[in-house]
């Protein structure tokens, strides 16, 4: 049977400041644990025993077989899977994200934990491998942060940091920014290396951040003139973004 100090910490692990203060973050689900174990070392993994039959050898430092009920106590979903692990939070160097010869993303502001997590799952998708931050922006090492992103945060690495002085470190690639009021983005030439910024849930881009982009990109709606959604939602529009990236440079 799980410990209860084993479910305290879990439910403390909600928690950003514990899970810097215990260097841990939690993962739950059949997929995603599996993806999780790839890239992140594993401290400690309660499996059912059918889990463990299919995965063959697993590299957790302490392995718990999964009693019946274990796996709900524990659990911080509506509906347990078969497994849930703690992983140790990396440590990335902020120079990696080096967009001078690749697509990186940049969000400012970007609270709703499910939205980021989205966000790294859509630059999973079009092989984009480095997420930069805003210090304000959700935490996606968030539980909720960490399922919306369906095991992409093993191959994205997502990096916090001052936007401002990242934009003005690499002043020398293309800067865009995505807005309500710009240029067509279905009619612009766009570039295979660079950064895109997409703003704040409310608010958008900041307007010390703005000030750095080169390029203020719209996602039209269809047909022109119509009245529509005021905007699209922000891991909406960076898919849509990112999408007609690669469609212009594959």
């Amino acid at each position: 049977m799980v410990s209860k100090a084993k479910i305290k910490l879990v439910r403390l692990l909600e928690m950003k400041k514990r899970r810097e203060e215990q260097g841990l973050f939690v993962a739950e689900g059949n997929k995603l644990v599996a993806d999780m174990m790839e890239a992140f070392e594993c401290e400690w993994m309660l499996a059912t025993p059918s889990w463990m039959a299919v995965r063959g050898h697993i590299p957790a430092k302490q392995l718990v077989v999964a009693d019946d009920g274990d796996l709900r106590r524990i659990s911080l979903l509506k509906n347990p899977q078969d497994v849930l692990a703690l992983f140790r939070l990396p440590s990335y160097d902020i120079g990696q994200a080096d967009p001078s010869h690749r697509l990186t993303l940049v969000l400012d502001g970007v609270r709703d934990p499910g939205n980021l997590g989205t966000i790294v799952r859509v630059a999973d998708w079009f092989g984009i491998e480095h997420v930069v931050c805003s210090e304000d922006s959700a935490d996606v090492f968030a539980p909720r942060a960490v399922q919306a992103t369906m095991g992409a945060l093993a191959r994205v690495k997502v990096h916090y940091t001052g936007i401002e002085p990242y934009l003005d470190m690499h002043r020398r690639v293309p800067v865009y920014g995505t807005f309500t009021e710009g240029d067509d983005i279905y009619g612009q030439t766009l570039s295979p290396y660079g950064i895109v910024v997409m703003g704040n849930e409310g608010s958008g881009i900041r307007p010390s951040v703005e000030a750095l982009v080169h390029s203020r990109l719209r996602i039209p709606s269809y047909p022109a003139g119509r009245d529509t959604s005021e905007s699209l939602n922000v891991a909406v529009a960076a898919a849509v973004v990112c999408a007609e990236f690669r469609r212009q440079n594959f």
